[in-house]
């Protein structure tokens, strides 16, 4: 699961980073609300903490930009402003649910959650498959089918599956999907991207005649499905 923390505290970013970390998170932050927007709009995230207080431009308008842009992943806002009329903006503006600083670490998972679970059974509720040329990505199963078929996947071989059909038809660098598969933590001199996308073409590319997942030299990947195209 990847989240997003929009958090400008050095202290409060290093306890989030650490305790979500441990119960299975890859975390992402941005520290300004400019930033925050970007990164929400531009990653596939599960969930995102909003603080309100932030430098540039401050949460409730981060929000606002972030539904405007079409982005509808759950948002947990913090902040310390406790107000009635502080949370019934973050609502309005977009926001799935408040939490008030200082908050209990075991409330925020168990929101967390909730709120993921509710954001899963909306996408299932709406068809929510992701779905070219013969990949379809069930993002509420995790589940990857190709042809209809079922492709046996691990869950972070399922997740650089999910990032190329988000952004189908578009260079990714190396470092864009690190960033989104391993978070932070990734060490930018592994690897480990090339080792997972020979992987994942041994089950996507069965057929030589229409590989799926191309290599463009000096940028990084493409998923793009070239059948039918004129030569």
């Amino acid at each position: 699961m990847r989240v997003l923390v929009v958090e400008d505290d050095s202290q409060i970013v290093h306890f989030l980073r650490r305790g979500l970390a441990e119960n299975g998170w890859a975390v992402e932050v941005a520290e300004d609300g400019p930033g925050g927007a970007a990164r929400a709009t531009a990653g596939a995230f599960d969930l995102i903490l909003l603080d309100v207080m932030l430098p540039g431009i401050d949460g409730f308008a981060v929000c606002r930009r972030v539904r405007e842009a079409g982005c509808t992943t759950p948002i947990l806002m913090l902040t310390a402003r406790d107000a009635v009329r502080d949370r019934v903006r973050g609502l309005d503006v977009g926001a799935d649910d408040y939490l008030a600083k200082p908050f209990a670490f075991a409330e925020l998972l168990a929101r967390m959650r909730a709120l993921v679970r509710r954001g899963n059974a909306a996408a299932g509720d709406a068809g929510g498959a992701l779905v070219y040329g013969p990949l379809a990505v069930d993002p509420v199963a995790h589940l990857v089918r190709l042809a209809g078929d079922v492709v046996e996947l691990t869950a972070t071989e399922y997740r650089v599956v999910e990032f190329l059909v988000r952004r189908a038809e578009t260079i990714v660098s190396r470092d864009q999907m690190a960033d989104a598969v391993w978070g932070s933590g990734y060490d930018p001199l592994s690897n480990l991207t090339d080792v997972y996308i020979a992987r994942i073409r041994k089950r996507i590319d069965v057929d030589p005649r229409r590989p799926l997942i191309h290599t463009v030299r000096g940028l990084g990947y493409m998923l793009k499905d070239k059948a039918g195209e004129t030569p």
